[in-house]
């Protein structure tokens, strides 16, 4: 009961707080809610902060400040335009996440209780916090054996405060979804356990460090690219130590050319790269914006934080490369065919109809610079377009939807006039040439062709096993369990009363 108390409080004062920004019932929104909430709304707006903002602005002024759960559900928002829209999304990227450092002394101990060894020992050399946020801090050190190095520590008492955060979450979702009927579709409680399923991944640093040297890996011949390397002895669930990276943001366009880098290079090679992990790879890293990618002092592209990632299968990666390269090709029907033939698009609907609406996405942009190309109001649209065909959005694909959205921001502030089209169509035609087109129905030939030589080869051995089995059966029978003799018995007489049923019929 205290328990229940306690989180009815902790959610009133994250309602105060959203309604102080009008965030919590947004007078843009206001004609979509039942009429208690919208006069709710009116009076909570009273004396709001942030008039001048866009709502999306207004929601992550409000969550910046409540903790960790809050930011959570903010960046998780914001790569969710299905839910939120992509205005909304957008103005959610820029949620920042700053915190005051907890005390040197209190970071200390808690590296050497995760670690279980004392400081020294570890660390030669260990900072104050250079970066401090609501989930963890960042601490430069240098290894006993000279290297230099980042330490990810997680603020004491996180996993507590996270777990009441959602518990008071998890009250306001089935309230909301009690009270507010067109929310419902959009499933709040289920969208509240998915929302803490990612934190509790993100609150073990052992699986960011996974994800990182996955992505490694994958991207080891990938020419101008750099992922950090584990210290995977330094490494446990509350603390990620990686190599330190000296180097300039990718936004920093006098220090990426004082470092001898074209601009127009390095923004293909953003969107190169973030292409070739999500189709050659089916692993993405999902939050590629400007803080998270940097250029090092050989003029590489450096990636950090790995907390968000994504996955695609091999059926939803072959969807996504067609798709896109129907775009690119202006071959809107072989798009829509696409679309239709993974299940995203119901049977009863027309392809050349749907073919159509995608035409009037594509054709807009198609040739044109980043300058002059809005890809979040182009995505608005396609997903406009879904909803008049009643599509079926798969979460692992609005992800990668919405990372392209900021990786082609990215690149658009590094090389305005950055042709999207071309820059992607090298490696899209690749893919599809690889995993889709005639190539790839011969290397699946040859799988097949493989599959039937060892089946032929095994021939001999599963002839002589049947031969063996024909023998003992010839010469004791077979024997049944009571149990196994039982549910025949059953079976049969299920059958024949069946049987009569029929004939009487």
């Amino acid at each position: 009961m205290l328990r229940r108390i306690a989180d009815l409080m902790r959610l009133a004062r994250a309602g105060w707080v959203l309604s102080r920004h009008d965030a919590l019932v947004p007078k843009e929104y206001a004609d979509q809610v039942p009429m208690p909430v919208r006069l709710f709304g009116s009076l909570s707006r009273i004396g709001a902060e942030g008039r001048g903002l866009r709502p999306g602005q207004r929601l992550a002024k409000a969550l910046a400040g409540q903790g960790p759960a809050y930011v959570k559900l903010g960046q998780l928002l914001a790569t969710r335009p299905d839910i939120v829209g992509f205005e909304v999304a957008n103005d959610l990227t820029a949620l920042q996440d700053r915190m005051e450092a907890v005390p040197h002394a209190v970071a200390i101990a808690e590296v050497e209780k995760a670690l279980g060894a004392p400081i020294d020992t570890l660390f030669s050399t260990f900072s104050e916090a250079v970066a401090a946020a609501s989930v963890a801090q960042v601490h430069k050190a240098r290894l006993p054996s000279g290297e230099e190095v980042a330490v990810k520590l997680l603020r004491p008492g996180i996993e507590k405060r996270a777990a009441q955060d959602f518990r008071a979450f998890l009250m306001g979702a089935k309230i909301v979804q009690r009270l507010v009927p067109p929310a419902r579709r959009m499933e709040p409680v289920k969208f509240v356990r998915t929302l803490q399923s990612a934190a509790e991944i993100e609150l073990d640093l052992r699986i960011e460090a996974g994800a990182a040297s996955e992505l490694k890996e994958n991207l080891q011949e990938t020419e101008g690219v750099r992922i950090p390397d584990i210290v995977w002895d330094r490494t446990a669930r509350r603390v990620l130590t990686l190599e330190w990276v000296e180097g300039v943001s990718v936004s920093n366009q006098e220090a990426i050319m004082a470092r001898g880098v074209d601009p127009s290079a390095l923004a293909r090679l953003v969107m190169r790269c973030f292409l070739t992990q999500a189709l050659n790879f089916g692993f993405f890293h999902a939050d590629m914006h400007q803080g998270n990618m940097f250029v090092d002092e050989q003029g590489r592209l450096v990636l950090i934080d790995f907390g968000i990632m994504g996955r695609l299968d091999e059926e939803a990666r072959s969807v996504f490369a067609e798709i896109l390269y129907g775009f690119i090709r202006r071959d809107y029907r072989a798009a829509a065919q696409a679309h239709f033939d993974a299940g995203y698009v119901p049977s009863h609907y027309s392809v050349a109809a749907f073919s159509t609406a995608l035409r009037s996405v594509g054709e807009p942009i198609f040739g044109r610079n980043a300058e002059a190309v809005d890809m979040s109001r182009v995505l608005q649209q396609l997903f406009d377009v879904t909803e008049v065909f009643d599509m079926h959005l798969r979460p692992e694909l609005v992800l990668l939807q919405r990372t392209m959205v900021v990786v082609e921001g990215v690149a658009r502030i590094i090389d305005p006039r950055i042709n999207l089209w071309e820059t992607a169509e090298p490696v899209v035609r690749d893919y599809v040439a690889e995993r889709v087109g005639p190539r790839s129905l011969l290397k699946s030939a040859k799988r097949n062709g493989e599959a039937a030589r060892r089946l032929f080869e095994a021939f001999p051995d599963f002839a002589a096993a049947a031969e063996r089995a024909a023998e003992q059966i010839l010469d004791s029978g077979v024997e049944l369990s009571d149990d196994t003799v039982d549910r025949l018995a059953a079976a049969l007489k299920g059958r024949k009363r069946t049987k009569r049923e029929v004939n009487a019929a």
